[in-house]
């Protein structure tokens, strides 16, 4: 190993602790500013001050929440409409809470549109940088080089071929020393109908996630048309 490839995680490790570092800050404050003017207008709306500050949880603790839940779920391929509902509907409401209270306690000289447009900030900022925050600390996706996946798309090739249906031609043999797993094209196909049919994924996508091109996966689908048509 060479003196950059030993550098290089660690430089990268440390970026990512100094991004994180200030995101974790910035989200505090965020949350701070946003806390107070909301549990003062829970206040002023009638709630008592023993319990005003459970109402800025609420609301801004749905933003941090579905967020978590945005991400989570998109990694494992999920729908989110839900959380994204639940993420759009926590900001509205926060960014409409803190800028009527901005209104109502902002000093007679201030206009109006100017504390309101200060006051929407931190809850705007807290939404982008919980987001930040829960991307930075995800786990990468392991990748795979050239000699892991060039010989898994060789031999969905080769499955293909025994299949009886025609396949693109190879230029080049690829060479490598660990032969991948022979899976049957009828599982492929099964699974990138699935994934097309109930995640809405695209052929280019469902091509990268089973290994093959996206022509197989496009031939797959023209073939279970044809069948249905004949």
């Amino acid at each position: 190993m060479s003196a950059a490839e030993a550098v290089m995680p660690r430089g990268r490790w440390l970026a990512v602790v100094t991004a994180i570092t200030g995101t974790v800050f910035i989200a505090a404050g965020a949350f701070w500013l946003s806390f107070t003017a909301l549990a003062d207008l829970a206040r002023r709306s009638g709630i008592d001050a023993g319990q005003a500050w459970a109402w800025p949880l609420i609301v801004d603790g749905i933003i941090v929440v579905a967020t978590v839940a945005v991400v989570a779920l998109a990694s494992q391929h999920r729908r989110t409409w839900y959380p994204w509902t639940l993420l759009a509907a926590g900001a509205v409401v926060s960014v409409t809470a803190n800028a009527i209270h901005a209104i109502i306690a902002a000093d007679t000289d201030v206009p109006s549109i100017l504390a309101a447009s200060v006051a929407a900030i931190p809850p705007l900022v807290l939404l982008a940088i919980t987001h930040l925050t829960v991307i930075l600390t995800r786990p990468l996706a392991p990748t795979a080089d050239a000699s892991e996946t060039v010989p898994e798309q060789a031999v969905a090739e080769r499955t293909e071929a025994t299949d009886g249906t025609a396949a693109p031609r190879v230029d080049a043999a690829p060479t490598y020393t660990t032969p991948a797993p022979l899976v049957p094209v009828s599982q492929r196909r099964a699974k990138a109908a699935r994934l097309r049919e109930v995640e809405g994924w695209s052929n280019k996508q469902i091509a990268r996630h089973l290994g093959v091109h996206p022509a197989t996966v496009g031939r797959w689908f023209a073939s279970e048309v044809k069948e249905e048509t004949s």
